[in-house]
């Protein structure tokens, strides 16, 4: 399999999550990286964030404002201009027609020449949260191109120019990020309320976050070794939109 570097640097992209971090995770370098470069870099997330923890006493409307206002802070470490939030229900998000007009009607406001997700199609994936997400960026791409869909939003069809699928079961495109791993990781750290879940981080911070750390930063490398890169970003990647 042919494997492509650095594709030209887009002018607009457009990354959509399941959940506040997930973005950061699949593409968090790359963004940074690009939003450097002068790219103007939108991201969305699906869901509220709302199952995010593992104390069954917590406060889940507390928890959802915490979740946004930490997506907020991780998207000013990336250098993104904005975030929105479509807010369905954590572990319950749907590729329904309501959700996917809203993904729709991102791509068609936002214009992107670039747009990331979730892999819809990896295998065995566990969440279905990852795979709804995947398909809801797919079947809105499709939407947001083609005039009839979705007619009533009084906005102009757009077509981008790639789709980059990150958690990807196929990986066929590499983003060298060797100098943006750093804000990738603060990025990431951002979201604290995910510490214990899932960066594993909460007997002995410290310790726990440098092991996080290089569990990213060895990532990164085995990525790379894909193309002979000292750090990449992993991704399928798809022109025929």
């Amino acid at each position: 399999m042919t494997v492509t570097v650095n594709r030209a640097r887009p002018d607009r992209v457009l990354a959509i999550g399941a959940h506040s971090d997930d973005i950061e995770f699949g593409c968090g370098a790359t963004l940074a990286k690009w939003a450097d470069a002068g790219t103007q870099v939108h991201l969305c997330v699906c869901t509220d964030g709302s199952k995010g923890t593992w104390d069954p006493t917590a406060d889940l409307g507390a928890l959802i404002e915490r979740r946004e206002q930490e997506q907020r802070d991780a998207a000013k470490v990336i250098g993104a201009v904005d975030v929105r939030f479509l807010r369905r229900v954590d572990g319950e998000l749907e590729n329904d027609r309501a959700t996917r007009a809203e993904v729709c009607a991102a791509i068609r406001e936002v214009r992107p020449d670039v747009v990331l997700g979730h892999d819809p199609w990896q295998p065995y994936r566990l969440h279905p949260d990852h795979r709804e997400a995947g398909l809801l960026v797919v079947e809105g791409i499709v939407a947001a191109r083609d005039p009839h869909f979705f007619a009533d939003q009084d906005l102009a069809p757009h077509r981008p120019s790639s789709l980059l699928l990150f958690e990807a079961g196929r990986v066929d495109h590499l983003e060298r990020v060797d100098g943006f791993l750093d804000r990738k990781v603060a990025a990431l750290l951002a979201h604290r309320s995910q510490w214990r879940s899932t960066m594993g981080i909460d007997a002995d911070p410290d310790d726990e976050i440098e092991a996080f750390v290089a569990r990213v930063r060895e990532r990164a490398q085995s990525s790379g070794l894909r193309a002979g890169l000292r750090a990449a970003e992993a991704f399928a990647r798809i022109d025929a939109l």
